[in-house]
């Protein structure tokens, strides 16, 4: 029986194992539509509200299932509105397909409606292959090379196909001159360094007396590696952002977050090693890593255009991290556990009663890092973590400690807002048996994260657990650049442009069949939490934070927060409350031990 092109893209998309395609409607696609209807919706056809959401969504889909996202788009429009989504994708390494529409070929050229020349568009964002199919004998090759390069090189790939192409009777491509053939399938496979090269990664490590590893998310599937590895060499290791979940916190020398939003005890063990060893990371702020002639240094990354950045590293070994590590395992020689060891251990301990402090200081109405700290607690073995951008990625960083198989993950290198809420939901079709939580800030929340949980509401009924929370950090400021304004210009803050209205959100969870309560005092937080997690439906949390309470980074002194509070004296909105909470803040760090009155009511130590 004759089938059309568009029918033979939804076949080949299942043999590659394809469930799932995050999208939004359009005439462009109309063929495509068509095709879905005589499938029995096989993919699923997941409606998202916005095409830039069904982009978000294949990427949180893709991150937290380790399989290729796919998303699809009309012609023109709805091309654009996915590129956000799409660079999100290409800078933080996930593997996503993009399928777009395009008007009839006879149209093409001739300035027609929602005409786009989408090859040109594609070129940066799909680089690795974009390719526009306009007769059918091009498939299968094109949908199979997009699938095997978007998960060979964890990138964005794109396939254009015009809507009358769509419509085409599909005819495979023949054994001719100038057909391309293909097949399905693709092996899994693990690079490894040449021994000389091990060899030489060993001599280094072996040398150190102070050793400091930082992993990124390429380390994940090397939790067992890079645990055996630490202990070995003596090391600490610090984890950026992206590979947060690829190691526990509960591990006494895993120091947590580096960088702006890090701990101190990642800023002091780079400041005093004299030897790193950085797997499976691109981690970019270099001021944050050992000064470049103190540390002897070894990468590994499985990624040849990605070894040799951020820092003058003496070995680059290009292969997968947990192949490279079992090789070089055997070359170490083991160092014992002295001073440089119990001090990454004792100031990774301090830190955490550091945090349990900062959390426990008085807000108003709520301190937004108590508010995170009390999550910490109480989160299921099994959750799935997203922080949208801003403030709230703070907060995410610093106060939640991931472990066993907990998984988290945000916009790490594009760092856009509006993420957080549709990457729980791709969460949710990749794992519908877990829980998934999302912590934004009120800015992320009304810029998208309102109308994504029109989605979540249209599919909840389907997952086998329902629990999906979204944490709203609502302090009626888009408070991350409001404190970069501060810092970074001694700005005042510009109130036209940082003022966000107070939008009801758990009414509006409520208003489409959803759950969630306002919680405006310290006191609430924890109960309405345990009530967020004993819901048997998604969940939205309107938290009241105090907009006062500053990010502070991990390396600021007291001199350099009074230096970033100045912004007062030119006339800022919150004259009082950002000096009052920005050192309040860092005593907590200055004085260890001091007892402090908790949000619950009691003393603590």
């Amino acid at each position: 029986m004759t089938i059309k092109v568009s029918d033979y893209v939804l076949q080949r998309l299942r043999e590659w194992d394809v469930e799932h395609v995050f999208a939004y409607p359009g005439d462009g696609i109309n063929g495509l539509l068509a095709a879905w209807g005589r499938a029995e919706n096989k993919p699923v056809f997941v409606q998202a509200r916005h095409e830039e959401m069904a982009a978000f969504e294949a990427v949180g889909y893709a991150k937290f299932s380790g399989r290729v996202g796919v998303c699809a788009a009309t012609s023109g429009p709805g091309a654009i509105h996915l590129l956000n989504g799409l660079y999100d994708a290409k800078l933080d390494h996930v593997p996503v397909v993009a399928i777009v529409g395009q008007t009839n070929r006879s149209a093409m050229g001739g300035s027609y409606q929602q005409e786009v020349d989408l090859l040109s568009l594609y070129k940066d964002v799909a680089g690795a292959y974009c390719e526009m199919v306009t007769v059918p004998e091009q498939l299968p090759n094109v949908i199979d090379r997009a699938m095997r390069v978007a998960r060979a090189q964890r990138t964005v790939t794109a396939v254009i196909i015009p809507a009358d192409v769509q419509e085409l009777d599909y005819s495979p491509p023949q054994h001719a001159f100038k057909m391309v053939p293909s097949s399905m399938g693709m092996s899994s496979y693990a690079p490894v360094p040449a021994d000389d090269d091990i060899a030489r990664a060993a001599e280094v490590l072996n040398a150190g007396e102070k050793v400091a590893i930082l992993i990124g998310q390429g380390a994940r599937s090397a939790r067992a590696e890079v645990e055996q590895i630490a202990d070995v060499l003596g090391a600490g290791v610090a984890k950026a952002l992206l590979g947060k979940d690829a190691l526990p916190d509960d591990l006494p020398y895993v120091t947590g977050s580096i960088g702006l939003l890090g701990t101190r005890p990642s800023y002091e063990m780079m400041q005093e090693c004299d030897t790193l060893l950085v797997i499976g990371s691109s981690f970019p702020y270099t001021q944050f890593l050992p000064e470049l002639d103190q540390a002897r240094a070894v990468q590994i990354d499985i990624d040849p255009q990605m070894i040799g950045l951020r820092y003058p590293f003496e070995v680059n070994l290009v292969g997968d991290s947990a192949e490279t590590l079992k090789r070089l395992l055997p070359r170490l020689t083991r160092k014992k556990h002295g001073k440089w060891r119990k001090k990454i251990e004792k100031d990774t301990a301090r830190w955490w009663e550091v945090m349990e402090r900062r959390a426990a200081v008085d807000a108003d109405p709520i301190n937004p890092e108590y508010v995170v700290h009390a999550l910490d607690a109480l989160l299921p073995p099994d959750v799935i973590l997203a922080a949208d951008s801003g403030s709230a990625a703070n907060w995410y960083a610093r106060h939640l400690r991931m472990r066993g198989s907990m998984r988290g993950s945000l916009s790490g290198t594009l760092a856009t807002m509006g993420p957080g809420v549709p990457y729980v939901i791709g969460a949710k079709f990749a794992h519908p048996e877990r829980p998934a939580i999302a912590i934004v800030g009120d800015g992320a929340m009304q810029m998208n994260g309102l109308a994504e949980l029109i989605t979540a509401a249209k599919y909840w009924q389907e997952w086998s657990n329902p629990q999906l929370i979204v944490a709203v950090l609502n302090n009626q400021d888009l408070n991350q650049v409001t404190w970069e304004m501060r810092a970074m210009s001694g700005a005042p803050q510009f109130l036209p442009s940082q003022s966000l209205p107070d939008i009801a959100y758990a009414d509006f969870a409520r208003s489409i069949g959803l759950d969630g309560v306002r919680v405006e005092k310290p006191g609430d937080v924890e109960g309405a939490w345990r009530q967020a997690l004993a819901a048997t439906r998604p969940f939205v949390l309107d938290f009241r934070t105090d907009p006062a309470v500053p990010p502070i980074p991990p390396h600021a002194s007291l001199d350099q927060i009074e230096a970033a509070a100045a912004s007062v004296l030119k006339g800022d909105s919150d004259r009082t409350g950002m000096i009052r909470q920005g050192l309040k803040a860092k005593v907590q760090e200055m004085l260890p031990g001091t007892r402090h009155r908790h949000p619950d009511g009691g003393d603590h130590e």
